[in-house]
């Protein structure tokens, strides 16, 4: 089960599937980014030893995403570029505790809350983009997005009570939300 506060509306489904290709650059950008964020929570907590094998799989698992992005991507003719970031993933992690524990189970519920924003996503657009070759792969991403999400709740469970975690999970599931709010609409995955 998700753990978001809100749902997502209608107008951001017209909005990503008008702007499919800003989407697939988006989410190609994403998945290089989880990648990258997966190998530096290994190097932020190497002493974290419940991280290694699932992060280096993780990491694994999200460069084989950037490459199917990509390629579809490539069959439209269309290029990688770079975007401005929409700024959800920042102001998500100034809501991140500075001190340990805290710090790593809140980078861990941020890191199952994108997750999770993006597997709601990716069922929109797998259930109603017009493109079929696009709705089998967003629903391939939206079964994986789904299993990170409970992978990182999970991890974040490992370092503090479950209770504790569970508490912590609603209260930046709140936040999510208010930052969806803040940002400006933009064909995006997380904004």
């Amino acid at each position: 089960m998700l753990c978001l506060r809100s749902k997502t509306e209608d107008a951001w489904l017209q909005r990503a599937i008008a702007n499919t290709r800003e989407i697939l650059v988006d989410h190609a950008h994403c998945e290089r980014k989880a990648a990258t964020q997966a190998l530096m929570l290994l190097g932020r907590f190497p002493d974290a030893s419940a991280l290694v094998d699932p992060m280096l799989a993780l990491a694994r698992e999200e460069l084989e995403h950037f490459e199917l992005v990509l390629a579809l991507l490539r069959q439209r003719g269309w290029t990688m570029d770079s975007l401005p970031p929409s700024g959800y993933q920042a102001q998500l992690h100034a809501h991140c505790r500075k001190h340990m524990p805290g710090k790593l189970v809140d980078l861990l519920l941020v890191a199952a809350l994108i997750e999770a924003r993006s597997c709601e996503r990716f069922k929109l657009l797998a259930d109603h983009h017009p493109d079929g070759e696009l709705r089998t792969a967003f629903g391939g991403l939206l079964a994986a997005e789904a299993r990170h999400h409970g992978l990182f709740v999970r991890l974040a469970g490992q370092y503090d009570d479950p209770v504790a975690v569970r508490a912590r999970l609603d209260e930046l599931a709140h936040a999510e939300v208010a930052v969806l709010d803040s940002l400006s609409p933009m064909a995006r995955i997380h904004a």
